[in-house]
């Protein structure tokens, strides 16, 4: 059934995610002051898939992290060696000599960030080899030009102790420290993925990792808020499955068939999803079917 053809781990899928943030901070280049990462010829705004597979890791993280085949190998302030360490010692039984494919089997068994994203795990302690993950994504690019903002604040509280006026002197007549935060005002950004069937049938992927991983690029966003960020959301996914694992047509064909419009047209820039008109072709290969997973 079509509505079924995008949870088959055995298709090719590819994907396109639109999510869009409203005066927020999608993703802040560290060698910039944070500031929000723009193609500098273009002015568009980007997003790394490092910051989009976070946001995958942390909503499946509390959504399933407790159960078993479920848990999330890259996490927030957590050593990679310490976590293998423990996958080694429970599934050794003592042994030292394990073998680099036992390791690898493992960890897919144990963890579905490296099931799906894969991971280097080839050092020299509990050496796991490495794993090529059937999911990859792109770098998410804005329709438009974004305008990067940046504000002032001030914090109401003194910095430190050391800072308060000595006996005698004078107190201050302000208090506080100064800071400093950027925002896009408004973005719609658009990014691609692919679901690759023959490394999922080597890192163990089923269906049910299949549909939580739909769910996870869909709900994400509610559980990853912070005043830094604004307002993010998911606003389409589109899911290409291929009937045959080797793929029905090319990606970029495909990814054509979606594009996405500025409705507005005073030249005004754009400031809500509402500004935008998404036109999706009916006209698709012979053997792909599109399954939208709008959030």
């Amino acid at each position: 059934m079509a509505s079924e053809a995008h949870l088959d781990i055995n298709r090719r899928h590819d994907f396109v995610l639109l999510f869009d943030v409203a005066d927020g901070n999608p993703n802040g280049d560290p060698d910039a002051g944070n500031l929000p990462r723009v193609d500098p010829e273009t002015m568009q705004g980007l997003v790394t898939d490092v910051a989009i597979k976070r946001k995958v890791r942390d909503w499946v993280d509390l959504a399933r992290g407790t159960e078993a085949r479920y848990k999330i190998y890259v996490q927030h302030a957590a050593y990679l060696t310490d976590t293998r360490a423990r996958v080694f010692g429970a599934r050794a039984g003592g042994r030292t000599n394990v073998p680099v494919e036992q390791g690898r089997r493992w960890m897919c068994d144990e963890f579905f960030d490296v099931r799906m994203f894969g991971a280097v795990m080839s050092m020299k302690e509990h050496n796991a080899g490495q794993v090529r993950g059937p999911v990859q994504f792109t770098f998410a690019r804005s329709t438009d030009p974004i305008v990067s903002l940046d504000h002032s604040i001030v914090g109401p509280a003194q910095r430190a102790a050391d800072t308060r006026p000595a006996e005698g002197d004078e107190a201050p007549t302000t208090y506080g420290t100064m800071g400093r935060k950027a925002t896009v005002p408004y973005g719609l950004y658009r990014a691609h993925g692919f679901f690759n069937p023959h490394f999922a049938k080597q890192t163990g992927v089923t269906e049910e990792d299949l549909a939580l991983f739909w769910r996870a690029l869909q709900n994400m966003w509610d559980t990853d808020r912070s005043a830094a960020r604004g307002l993010m959301a998911c606003r389409g996914l589109y899911v290409f499955s291929h009937e045959s694992s080797l793929g029905n047509a090319p990606a970029h064909r495909l990814f054509d068939g979606i594009e996405v419009r500025l409705s507005t047209e005073d030249g005004a820039p754009p400031r809500s999803f509402k500004d935008y008109k998404i036109a999706v072709s009916e006209q698709l290969p012979e053997g792909v079917t599109l399954t939208r997973l709008e959030g």
